[in-house]
C-alpha cells in the first residue's frame, strides 16, 4: 500500500511539472545542451526581462571583461568627447630664450608617439613632434636647461594582487601618465618612459632649429611653472574602441589610472583605478572585487549577472548606443574567426582556463537587442569558445 502511495504522489507531481518542462523552448534546451556539465555561467536580458540564467550570480574571474566595466565607468565619468592633455611648461621665457628647464606632462594618454603609436591604431594617435611644433611656434628658440619629463602623476605602481610575476615583462607595460610608443622600445617594456619622451621631444625641437643646452632628464617638476603649449588625444571613445577590440592591457591600466585619480584624487595608482571602477559598479548595484582595471589579476570576481545588469545602465545611458557600437563585432577585435555574421558586439575575456564573452546581441525573432554575459572556467580556450558561440548564435537565431 505504502509504495501505491508513493508512486501515486510521483505520478501527480510529474503531471503538474510536465507541462512547464515540455513548455522551454527548444532554444533554451540548446543552450541547456551546451553548457551541460561545464563549469559556465550565463546571464542573458532583454526586454525588461530576463530569458535565460544559468549560476548566474556565481562571483568568477571576468578577466578581460574587466576592460568592458572600465570602458564604461571611463565614458560616464570622462565623457566619450575627453580628450586626454600632454602638455609643456617652464618659468616665463624671456625673448624667445627659456632660461632653466622645459618640463613635458603627461595626464594618461596612452596613445603618445614619436610618429603616432601605435601604428595599427586607425585614428592616429597624439604625435610628440606635433607638441614640439607648437611650442617652436610660440617663438622658442633656445632652451638653457633641459627638457624634463615630469613623473608626480602617476606612481610607478607596476604589480598588483593576481597578477602572474612575468605579467610586468609580458603583458603589460608600465602605466605612466606620460608614455611613450606604448612604453615599449626595441620589443621590450621600459622602466623610464618619461625620461625617454624627454628625449624624444628634445629630438623633435633640435630638427626644428630650436638649441637645447643640456641632455633629458626626468624627475619631479617645481611649482610656479607656466603652460606654454599643449596637445590633446584623440576622443576617449577611440581610445576606448582601440583598447577593447585590441584587448589592450596597457591602455586600460593607463587609462584606469587617470579614472582613478578623477575619483580619489592624485596619485594615479593600479589599486586607484580597481577602486575607482568597484566604486562605479558598486553604485549601479553590482558588487566586484577588482585589483586591477585590465582583469589580468585572477583575483578579480564578478558575476554574470553583474556585468547584465550594469550593460542596463549603459542602456539607460547618453553614451551606451556609442559603447555597443565600438565593441568588436562578428570577427573583428579579439572575435576574429569568430561569430562572423552574427549581429553581436561584445567583449572577450580570457586568462589560463578562464574564458567570458560578455555584450549585446540582436534577437532576430523579436527584433531587439538582449545584454548577455558569459563566464566560465576550468576548460581550453577552444573549447570555451565554442561553447560561447553557440550560446550567443542560439540567441540570435531563435531567442525571443
Amino acid at each position: 500500500m505504502r509504495r501505491c502511495v508513493i508512486a501515486s504522489f510521483a505520478v501527480t507531481l510529474l503531471v503538474a511539472f510536465a507541462p512547464h518542462a515540455l513548455a522551454r523552448p527548444a532554444w533554451k534546451l540548446r543552450i541547456d545542451a551546451a553548457i551541460s556539465g561545464h563549469s559556465v555561467s550565463v546571464a542573458v536580458r532583454g526586454g525588461g526581462r530576463r530569458l535565460y540564467s544559468h549560476r548566474a550570480t556565481r562571483q568568477r574571474p571576468p578577466a578581460s571583461n574587466q576592460k568592458l566595466i572600465l570602458s564604461m565607468a571611463l565614458l560616464d565619468q570622462l565623457g566619450p568627447r575627453f580628450r586626454f592633455p600632454t602638455f609643456v611648461r617652464s618659468v616665463a621665457p624671456q625673448s624667445s630664450v627659456i632660461h632653466g628647464d622645459l618640463w613635458l606632462f603627461g595626464r594618461g594618454d596612452p596613445s603618445l608617439g614619436a610618429g603616432g603609436y601605435p601604428s595599427s591604431l586607425s585614428f592616429g594617435g597624439t604625435r610628440v613632434g606635433r607638441l614640439a611644433r607648437k611650442i617652436r611656434a610660440t617663438g622658442i628658440r633656445a632652451i638653457r636647461g633641459r627638457v624634463m619629463g615630469a613623473v608626480s602623476y602617476f606612481h610607478h605602481d607596476w604589480f598588483a594582487q593576481g597578477w602572474k610575476s612575468n605579467f610586468p615583462a609580458d603583458e603589460v607595460a608600465l602605466p605612466s601618465a606620460l608614455t611613450i610608443d606604448g612604453n615599449v622600445r626595441a620589443g621590450k617594456h621600459i622602466h623610464h618612459p618619461e625620461l625617454r619622451a624627454a628625449k624624444v621631444l628634445t629630438e623633435k625641437l633640435i630638427k626644428l632649429g630650436v638649441r637645447v643646452g643640456h641632455r633629458a632628464s626626468a624627475g619631479r617638476p617645481p611649482s610656479g611653472l607656466q603652460k606654454l603649449a599643449e596637445v590633446k588625444s584623440r576622443p576617449l571613445w577611440t581610445l576606448v574602441r582601440y583598447m577593447d577590440h585590441q584587448s589592450s592591457n596597457f591602455f586600460a591600466e593607463v587609462m584606469g589610472k587617470r579614472l582613478g585619480v578623477d575619483v580619489l584624487g592624485r596619485p594615479g595608482t593600479i589599486a586607484k583605478a580597481a577602486r575607482a571602477v568597484s566604486m562605479w559598479a558598486a553604485r549601479h548595484g553590482t558588487t566586484e572585487t577588482a585589483y586591477d582595471a585590465s582583469g589580468l589579476s585572477y583575483d578579480d570576481r564578478l558575476s554574470a549577472r553583474g556585468i547584465v545588469r550594469l550593460l542596463g545602465v549603459a542602456d539607460r545611458s547618453s553614451w551606451g548606443v556609442l559603447l555597443r557600437r565600438i565593441l568588436p563585432s562578428g570577427d573583428q577585435g579579439t572575435l576574429t574567426g569568430r561569430l562572423a555574421r552574427v549581429n553581436v558586439h561584445a567583449k572577450t575575456g580570457t586568462l589560463d582556463g578562464i574564458s567570458a564573452l560578455s555584450g549585446w546581441v540582436w534577437l532576430k525573432a523579436s527584433r531587439r537587442w538582449a545584454r548577455f554575459s558569459i563566464m566560465d572556467q576550468g576548460m581550453s580556450k577552444d573549447r570555451s569558445a565554442s561553447i560561447e558561440d553557440t550560446i550567443v548564435r542560439t540567441l540570435w537565431r531563435y531567442a525571443s
